[in-house]
This record gives C-alpha cells, structure tokens and sequence, in this order.
C-alpha cells in the first residue's frame, strides 16, 4: 500500500509532507482507538529480541534516529509504529530556526535525502515540558544534545550541561550530537582535546545526580579511522556508556543521481542507501577494536531488514533507521523485526 502512496507523498517538499504528517498524527490523538490501531496493525509482535543494554531494557533492536522528533512532542505518536526506542532533538539549550528554505532534498534514485536543516529546535526547556505532559511514555527515549550554532565551540560544553541538566530527569540515556555537517564548525568537536573538555563536564553534572544516565556519542562517518581510533580509547578512559555509528556524510560518491541535479542541491549531509557500507565499516572497526566492549547503535543507510541483521551481526547492539523508515513506509519495523525473528529462529536449528 505504501508504494502506491509514497509517489503521491514525495510530490510536496519534504519538510510540507513531515509537518503534514506530524499533524495528523496529532490528529489522530483525538479519535477514539485510533492510535490503538496503529499499534495493532504496526507494532513487531516478535518475542526473543529483547536485549539490556546500559542498564535499559529494549523490547527489540530497532529505534528511530534523531531528527524525525526534533522537539521531544511527537515521540508516543511515532511509537505506535514500533519503535523499542526514540531518539528526539537533536536539541539545543536554545531555540533555534536552522537554516534557510529550501533545506531538506530527496534523491529518489538513490534512496537517498540531503539535509541542511541546521537543528532547528524549539529548545531543550521545551523538550523537558513536552515529556512531562505526555504520560505513559510508550518507549525508551533517547535525547540528542547539541550546541547553538551562535555558541562558539570553546564555549560549546556549557551548552550541552545546560540540556544535560534540563533534560537529565526525564529521558533514558542522552547522545551527544558532535558531528552533524550542517552547523558551521561543529564536527571540530571531535578533535581530541574538544571531546575530552566535553566528557569531563558532561560526567561533572552525571555525578550530581543521584541516577547514572547513560551518555553515547555520535560520530561522524567523514572522519578518518585514526581520528576514530583515538575517539574510541578517549571514549573507553571516560566512560562513555555507547558510539552511534554514523551520523549524515558530506560526500557525494557513486551516486546515480545526476551531478548537476546533486551540484545544484549545495551543501548538506547525506543519509539513506550511499551510507550504509561506509556506516557499516565503522561499526565493524569500532566492535574489532573494543572486543565488543563499547555498546555500538548502527545508524545509517539501512533500507533493507538484511541489512539490519548484517549491521547486528557486524558488531551493533541496536540499530536506528530514519530515511529507511521515510522510503519503506511506516510497516517498515515491523517488517525487519520479522525478518530477525525468522533467521534468528533459523540459526537455531
């Protein structure tokens, strides 16, 4: 059915169609059993994919990357599709409108988006207010934190304590955002000495609370695996509970999309399809370097449920989809839920 629809979808701009859709899911919330149906006809009913990760317990592997709930008000509606985990924002201590129209482009051949969104963000106060109203929470939630594009980077942790502390009470684990492309500067955060600046404030405001909350880290796939490899061992000496392996790339290589239609588009990072072997290699280098010590959440062109498994397999403890979710449509958890039921199930035998 979602192949029938999605040529009719893809005609509107890609931010027109999201704000559409978060609407009438909003909508949604006011008709009776309506949201129940979702889940009746979305969410995995699989058994055996349960897997605890830093002390959180998911019902499945598979969550939603952040991006899709950018301000933490959408996440109940999008875990009637499924989701065992939803990572919201990325969130700023600050709002902020982003960049300039148009932002967001589709590459259809290519199964593919580019992004310069710039984490447009109603703030992580707003964020905060969102999760308290909405009771019962349906899913893990996860917060992305970043800094304010007008917050110079030696002054960036003080931005991500301020989201740390105003968000601390009310998610399960946070990951911070370092290396999104579109954010002048931003991925600079990855530089050694940034990134342990960082972690030492970041464990500062964990030690002021009672409760340990996990902190993961985001990294950029554009990076080279030197720079990887020194994250990693700064990561493991500050402990750092989890990688996100990867974030959007800035390359354009063998895309079947036309040159001048992609020269056109500009700048941006990229996510879908084209990602996914150089996402996959990193979670592949990443699970070999640690011995499977570090917990790795693949994010990145997985557009198939085999691909998921081979993500699994190569190392990742869970895996996050979003332009996946975007082109397969909203069965598409449930579809690879089955599909790891099944070889799991095979693997037994």
């Amino acid at each position: 059915m979602y192949k029938l629809i999605r040529p009719i979808l893809f005609l509107f701009q890609p931010e027109k169609i999201h704000r559409m859709t978060m609407n009438l899911l909003k909508f949604c919330r006011y008709i009776p059993m309506c949201r129940t149906l979702l889940r009746w006809c979305y969410s995995p009913r699989t058994k055996g994919l349960e897997r605890e990760l830093f002390g959180i317990t998911f019902k499945h592997p598979v969550g939603l990357a952040a991006g899709f709930d950018k301000n933490g008000d959408m996440y109940n509606d999008l875990a009637n599709f499924g989701f065992s985990f939803i990572e919201i924002g990325s969130l700023t201590p600050r709002p902020q409108e982003g960049n300039p129209l148009p932002r967001c482009f589709r590459l259809p051949k290519d199964k593919a988006i580019i992004n310069r969104m710039g984490i447009n963000n109603k703030g992580a106060r707003y964020a905060a207010n969102a999760l308290i109203a909405e009771k019962p929470i349906r899913c893990k939630v996860a917060a992305s934190i970043t800094k304010n594009a007008a917050t110079p980077n030696e002054s960036a942790y003080k931005d991500y304590e301020k989201s740390l502390a105003i968000l601390y009470d009310f998610v399960d684990f946070f990951v911070l955002n370092v290396s999104c492309p579109n954010v002048k500067d931003l991925t600079e955060l990855q530089d050694i000495p940034a990134l342990a600046e960082l972690f030492e404030h970041v464990n500062t405001i964990r030690r002021f609370n009672d409760e340990h909350k996990p902190v993961l880290l985001k990294v950029s796939p554009d990076i080279p695996l030197e720079q990887l490899d020194e994250i990693i061992d700064l990561a493991l000496l500050s402990g750092i509970e989890g990688i996100v392996a990867t974030n959007t790339t800035r390359s354009r290589e063998n895309l079947v999309t036309s040159p001048a239609v992609v020269e056109s588009i500009g700048n941006g990072g990229l996510s879908g399809a084209p990602l996914y072997e150089k996402s996959l290699a990193f979670v592949k280098h990443i699970h070999e370097k640690t011995a499977g010590i570090i917990p790795i959440v693949a994010c990145g062109g997985i557009m198939k449920p085999e691909q998921a498994l081979e993500m699994l397999d190569a190392g990742a403890s869970l895996i996050e989809i979003y332009t996946g979710f975007i082109y397969n449509g909203p069965a598409y958890v449930k579809r690879i839920n089955k599909y790891l039921s099944r070889a799991y199930a095979k693997r037994k035998q």
